[in-house]
């Protein structure tokens, strides 16, 4: 254990030595944003796939697969299929409108097509879902310390937080893009690794079938709180994510999106059913475990050779870090692109503007710890974040990219009513008695049918309540 705890040290270690050395071609704060929007398909593809394959997909995942079996699978294939939406539809349209008038966030694009105000509600509501997102990272980092060396869950989310924060205030998504190929290269070859040894060791694929802990286990649409529900959920998060979206701000060309982030997609599908395999693997060796989302890290440190485990150890650790410095750069881009630059200094230099940045990145990592301290665990830290995305940013994303009747009153609308009814029905649940039906499917239908209800209403009464501009990009650059 000692061993394997020395190891993710110089490997950390080494992350953030090639991170400063990376930080050093980062001058300007375009090169922090959208890294000179220079980024190909290969680049894309490594940073949205070690961005996407983070705490919930590795230690959240197989915690569920542990406990609900089969349909715990949704909840990464639902994040493959948003993508596929993603890289063919809304990815290329935004990289033009963003690369034509040089927007570096999504708050950048919300003002530019609403206005001021969709941007500052959407940027608030931001901040909050990303520090409970950022927050889920951390807890995994401390969950894989504990099992490797007792490491209480406040000093773990402290120590993670630190590393993280370190590595991607010094470049940004620059740095992010590089580092993210390590990390992507180090957690797919650990997995690949370390599932057959874990298999071998839980007694072979018979004894891992021969689980029946729930009736449920092994339906593939539900069981427990899995199941086909994460779609409304994860499915429009992964669609119009920031975090996401500003990757693609970072692209060279149409090309390169569809490219890096259809096979970010398929790469996702194909891995959906990893983390929950290796779920029902712990689940056949250590059958109570008190906490699901022990069951990663105490596979790979218990069930299977020290060598494999800590490969594979190595690969969650990638993974936790990758997403939580994606996080990162999506809360500091938009506390000082949206906040600093838009309300307190809005003539600030480029030297300015990367100093700030560097700051906030180091005050969101601080918050991310504050949160993961008091936070129940990952999965439950993440649904926040996803839920609050797909309520409230889905709908005045997609109408104002392909509508020319999208208006700012209507954005407001669909913001106001998806927010508003998953905030009720998380406080009184008894509210939703119908089989089936989520908070999140709940606020995306009420945002959908609001914005439509408001569009409606003004071209009934005559009223404009327009945007500040139409943009419907060219389909092809």
């Amino acid at each position: 254990m000692n061993v394997q705890l020395v190891l993710l040290i110089a490997y950390s270690a080494a992350q953030l030595a090639l991170g400063a050395w990376i930080s050093r071609r980062v001058k300007t704060a375009g090169d922090f944003f959208v890294a000179g929007r220079a980024l190909g398909p290969g680049l894309l593809f490594s940073t949205l796939l070690a961005a996407n394959i983070g705490a919930g997909s590795t230690v959240g995942a197989t915690g569920l697969g542990y406990r609900d079996g089969l349909a715990a699978i949704w909840w990464v294939l639902s994040a493959g299929l948003g993508s596929i939406v993603l890289g063919f539809w809304i990815g290329p349209a935004i990289r033009r409108v963003a690369a034509t008038h040089d927007l570096r966030t999504v708050g950048d694009y919300l003002e530019f097509r609403y206005g001021v105000g969709v941007r500052s509600v959407i940027a608030a509501l931001l901040w909050i879902g990303a520090v409970f997102i950022l927050a889920g990272q951390l807890i995994a980092v401390s969950w894989i310390l504990n099992v490797v060396a007792g490491v209480p869950k406040s000093l773990g989310c402290i120590l993670g937080g630190v590393l993280i924060t370190v590595y991607f205030a010094a470049g940004g998504l620059l740095t992010s893009a590089y580092v993210n190929v390590v990390q992507l290269t180090v957690k797919l070859a650990g997995f690949a690794i370390a599932i057959p040894f874990a298999l071998s060791a839980s007694g072979g694929w018979q004894a891992v079938r021969a689980l029946q802990p729930t009736p449920d286990y092994w339906n593939p649409w539900s069981s427990g709180g899995s199941g086909l529900v994460y779609l409304a959920m994860l499915g429009p998060a992964f669609i119009v994510s920031p975090g996401l979206l500003q990757k693609i701000y970072g692209a060279r060309d149409d090309r390169a999106v569809r490219i890096g982030v259809g096979l970010n997609a398929l790469a996702l599908m194909m891995y959906a059913g990893i983390p929950v395999v290796l779920g029902m693997m712990a689940r056949a060796q250590f059958p109570t475990l008190t906490q699901p989302e022990l069951a990663l890290p105490t596979l790979l440190v218990s069930g299977v050779p020290l060598a494999i485990g800590t490969l594979g150890l190595a690969a969650v650790f990638s993974a936790e870090l990758s997403a939580a410095d994606a996080v990162l750069f999506m809360l500091t881009t938009s506390l000082s692109q949206d906040f600093y630059k838009r309300f307190v200094n809005r003539e600030a230099s480029d030297v300015q503007m990367l100093r700030v940045t560097r700051v906030t990145a180091v005050l969101a990592g601080a918050l991310g710890v504050g949160v993961a301290l008091t936070a129940a665990g990952v999965v439950s830290a993440l649904s926040i974040f996803y839920t609050i995305m797909g309520v409230s940013l889905f709908v005045p994303m997609l109408a104002g990219l392909f509508s020319r009747r999208a208006a700012t009153a209507d954005a407001l609308a669909a913001i106001t009513a998806g927010i508003a009814i998953v905030g009720g029905l998380h406080l009184w649940p008894a509210a939703l008695p119908i089989a089936g039906v989520t908070p999140a499917m709940a606020g995306l239908a009420g945002s959908i049918t609001a914005f439509f209800a408001v569009q409606l209403i003004r071209r009934v009464s005559g009223g404009s309540h327009g945007p500040a501009r139409t943009i419907l990009p060219p389909l092809s650059e």
